[in-house]
């Protein structure tokens, strides 16, 4: 019979090599990663690995979560098992339960240990759950985040200040999260100012001819990611969580995009002499 292998990743040299003598002799077969990015290039090669054993706070880039997503998406089949030294971070513990199997306080007796592991493997990983994008997350939920949007609107005394229909202040947001989510699949680079957007500058104009300011069309775009990265928020049990920073940032840059088109229509319909916006 195969010893299990044991992916061990944590940022502290003492307890790598501590974690990695003990569960040796005790029959594991251990692989060892000193930081993120060492580890996803270990799950992403051709070795395989039954259990993943994960520092939750690590300096640099990502952290255990980024590594819990990365072996889900490549070995589903494996346990997956975070340490961490803040037992009882409330706001993030359904977050970090829903992706790992289980969390373990540090310092841990290494004999409860090394049966949380055996028991682990026998009974195999706590669910199969769906580990989404962030573009599949908002493609997903953009009828629910629409409706957020519009209820923080709805309380907002700047844009409620110029009345319109619920059409015609939201008619524009279906468009938006279609572009939002079809840039999240593209190879577009943040911050390149390729993304360009009739919908956002037809938008702009719109604005002006029912008697927006720059102000209001400001807050609008600021809701707008607020709801979005809520919408995030309540997902963030099947959210992929090494792509999440790159998501968010794409998320970013694509409403900044779009408000800045938005003002460059707004603004040339305000200037004398601008042709009607309809």
């Amino acid at each position: 019979m195969l010893a299990t292998r044991v992916l061990l990743v944590d940022d502290d040299a003492v307890v790598r090599m501590t974690l990695t003598g003990v569960l040796e002799q005790s029959g594991f077969t251990i692989t060892s990663a000193p930081n993120v990015p060492e580890a996803l290039r270990l799950i992403s090669g051709k070795e395989s690995y039954d259990v993943l054993l994960s520092d939750l706070h690590m300096p640099g880039a990502g952290d255990g979560l980024t590594v819990v997503s990365a072996m889900r998406h490549v070995n589903p089949s494996a346990v997956t098992l975070l340490l961490s030294a803040f037992p009882h971070m409330e706001a993030a513990a359904q977050a970090i339960l829903s992706q790992a199997d289980e969390v373990l306080v540090k310092p841990i007796d290494v004999t409860t240990l090394v049966g949380v592991i055996k028991q682990r493997v026998a009974v195999g990983p706590a669910s199969n759950r769906e580990i989404l994008s962030v573009g599949e997350i908002l493609d997903r939920s953009a009828e629910s985040a629409i409706a957020e949007w519009y209820a923080r609107v709805e309380i907002n005394r700047l844009l409620m200040s110029v009345p319109m229909t619920l059409e015609l202040r939201c008619g524009h947001l279906p468009q938006v999260f279609h572009e939002l989510v079809s840039r999240l699949g593209s190879s577009v680079p943040i911050g390149s100012g390729e993304s360009l957007s009739p919908a956002a500058a037809l938008h702009g104009l719109n604005r002006h001819r029912l008697g927006y300011t720059a102000a209001m069309l400001v807050e609008e775009s600021r809701l707008l990611q607020v709801s979005i990265f809520h919408c995030l928020q309540n997902n963030l049990a099947n959210l992929d969580f090494s792509v999440l920073l790159i998501g968010v940032m794409t998320i970013a840059d694509e409403v900044d995009s779009q408000l800045s088109q938005a003002m460059a229509s707004f603004v040339a319909a305000s200037l004398p002499g601008a042709p009607p916006a309809w």
